[in-house]
C-alpha cells in the first residue's frame, strides 16, 4: 500500500528533523502493527493514518522544539504505553538509548514485536509500576532524559518520571492544552525532587489550531531517597 508520508516529512522538517528512507519505512510498519494489534487490544484510538502521523509521531518529535537531542543519550519513556513518545524518538534518533516502561505486559508484548519487526537495536522494554522500577538501581538517576506522554497531573507525574533522572539530566512532560496551572501547582514537586523548571516550550502541533506544551525540567540534584513513595500515592496525594 502507498502512504502519503507528506505530514511526517513536513512535521518533522518543523523541528529540524530529516528522515532517511529507512526511517519512514519504519514509522509506516509501525503503524501497520499498530493498527493490526489495536483491533485485540485498546492501544490508540486514533487510527486514521494521517491522524496517527500528525497526533503520535510527529507529536512525539516535538521534544526537538526544546531539546537538542543529539546530546541526549540514555532515555526512558514512563508509561510507554502504546509506544508513544519512546519509539518515534528511537526511529528519529538512531543513537538514543531507550527504556519503555509500562505496567501492564501485552502492551510490552506489543513493544517487543515493533522493535523485533522494524529491527531496533539499543531499546528494551521493562515491566513495571513507574514507582517500584525507580527504586532498583539499574534504573534510578541512570538516565539523561525521562520522558512522559501520561496524562496524569504535572506534580503526580515529577514523582513517578524524576527518580530517573541523572544530575544534570530532564524529565519532559508532554502535554496538550496549556499547562501554566499545573506547572503552577507543581512547584513544590519540582523542587522537593531535585529539580528545576527550566522552561516552557507552547506552540500549535503542526498544521492544527491544538494547543501543546512541553514542560522542561532540569534535575539539579539527587532526588531524596524517600521517593518515590509507594504505589497509588503520588497520584492520590501529590506534593503540593
Amino acid at each position: 500500500m502507498n502512504y502519503d508520508l507528506t505530514i511526517l516529512e513536513e512535521g518533522c522538517k518543523e523541528y529540524g528533523i530529516q528522515l532517511n528512507e529507512e526511517q519512514k519505512k519504519q514509522f509506516v510498519q509501525y503503524y501497520e502493527l499498530l493498527i493490526e494489534w489495536n483491533k485485540v487490544m485498546n492501544l490508540t484510538g486514533i487510527t486514521d493514518f494521517e491522524e496517527v502521523l500528525l497526533k503520535h509521531f510527529v507529536d512525539s518529535l516535538s521534544i526537538a522544539k526544546g531539546l537538542d537531542m543529539t546530546k541526549i543519550s540514555t532515555c526512558i519513556d514512563v508509561g510507554t504505553g502504546a509506544g508513544f513518545p519512546g519509539i518515534p524518538l528511537k526511529i528519529a534518533f538512531p543513537h538514543l538509548q531507550i527504556t519503555l516502561l509500562d505496567s501492564l505486559n501485552k502492551r510490552l508484548n506489543f513493544l517487543n514485536e515493533v522493535i523485533e519487526k522494524l529491527g531496533l537495536s539499543g531499546i528494551q522494554t521493562v515491566h513495571g509500576r513507574a514507582e517500584d522500577a525507580a527504586r532498583k538501581a539499574e534504573h534510578r538517576e541512570k538516565y539523561d532524559l525521562s520522558v512522559s506522554r501520561a496524562v496524569s497531573r504535572l506534580a503526580s507525574l515529577s514523582e513517578y518520571c524524576m527518580p530517573y533522572v541523572k544530575a544534570g539530566g530532564y524529565f519532559v512532560s508532554y502535554k496538550s492544552g496549556k499547562a501554566a496551572e499545573e506547572v503552577s501547582e507543581a512547584k513544590k514537586a519540582i523542587s522537593v525532587l531535585g529539580g528545576r523548571l527550566e522552561k516552557e516550550v507552547d506552540f500549535k502541533l503542526y498544521q492544527t489550531d491544538m494547543d501543546r506544551t512541553l514542560v522542561m525540567i532540569k534535575k539539579v540534584k539527587s532526588t531524596p531517597k524517600k521517593y518515590p513513595r509507594k504505589a497509588g500515592t503520588p497520584t492520590k496525594e501529590p506534593i503540593l
